[in-house]
C-alpha cells in the first residue's frame, strides 16, 4: 500500500498551494485512494476519497474543500451532488463523461487506469468533469491521452516501470507530460512527489 506526500503547486508561478498526504491500494474490486490536504499555513484544506472499479470507472468520489463537498459516481455518464459550506443548498449534476478529474494526483492515476493505453495505441480522447478549487465548481473538459514511452528503471528491489503520457487539452491545444508508475504520480505539472514510504502498487 503506497503511502506518501505530494506537494501541489500553481503550474504557472510555482506557488505552493497545498501538501497532499495520501495512501492508496488496489483491492478485489479495483483501486482506492484516500488523502488529506494541508495548506501552507498548516491548516486542514480538504480531502479526497476515490474508489475505482476493476475497469477504472469511479464507483465513489468524495471531495471536501473550503467547506464545499462533492459526492459522485459513474452513473448515466457521471453524476454528482455538490453541497455548499452551510449544508443548506445541494445541486445535482450529470454529464455524459467518462470520469472525474481535479487537482489531486489521484485523478491522473484514475484516468490512466480507465484508458489502459499501450505504447503502440493511438492517442485516445476522454471527456472528464473537473472540480476546480477552491469551491469544487464542476467544469467539463475534453482531453487526449497518449502513452509515448514505457521505461524500466533499476531500483534496489524490482525494476520500476514508468509510463510517460502526453496529455492534450483539446479546447486550447496545450500539452503537458505526466509520469506515472503503478498507482503513484512521479511528476506532472503542479505536482511533485515529495515522499514515498513503499513502492507503487503493480496493477494486474
Amino acid at each position: 500500500m503506497p503511502r506518501g506526500r505530494y506537494s501541489l503547486h500553481d503550474p504557472h508561478d510555482h506557488t505552493l498551494l497545498a501538501e497532499e498526504h495520501f495512501h492508496c491500494a488496489p483491492g478485489p474490486s479495483g483501486w482506492r485512494y484516500v488523502s488529506q490536504l494541508t495548506a501552507p499555513s498548516g491548516d486542514h484544506a480538504g480531502s479526497v476519497d476515490l474508489a475505482l472499479d476493476e475497469l477504472g470507472r469511479p464507483i465513489r468520489l468524495e471531495l471536501h474543500a473550503a467547506g464545499w463537498q462533492v459526492r459522485g459516481a459513474a452513473l448515466d455518464g457521471v453524476t454528482w451532488v455538490r453541497t455548499d459550506p452551510t449544508g443548506a443548498h445541494a445541486t445535482e449534476g450529470n454529464v455524459r463523461a467518462h470520469a472525474f478529474t481535479g487537482t489531486s494526483p489521484a485523478f491522473l492515476v484514475a484516468t490512466a487506469r480507465l484508458l489502459r493505453l499501450t505504447p503502440s495505441s493511438s492517442a485516445t480522447r476522454v471527456r472528464l468533469v473537473a472540480f476546480t478549487d477552491p469551491v469544487l465548481a464542476p467544469r467539463t473538459v475534453d482531453q487526449s491521452w497518449a502513452l509515448i514511452a514505457r521505461e524500466a528503471h533499476a531500483t534496489d528491489n524490482a525494476p520500476l516501470l514508468v509510463d510517460e503520457y502526453q496529455v492534450t487539452a483539446l479546447d486550447t491545444g496545450e500539452q503537458h507530460t505526466v509520469h506515472i508508475s503503478g498507482d503513484v504520480v512521479l511528476a506532472a505539472p503542479g505536482i511533485e512527489l515529495e515522499h514515498l514510504e513503499s513502492p507503487p502498487s503493480v496493477f494486474p
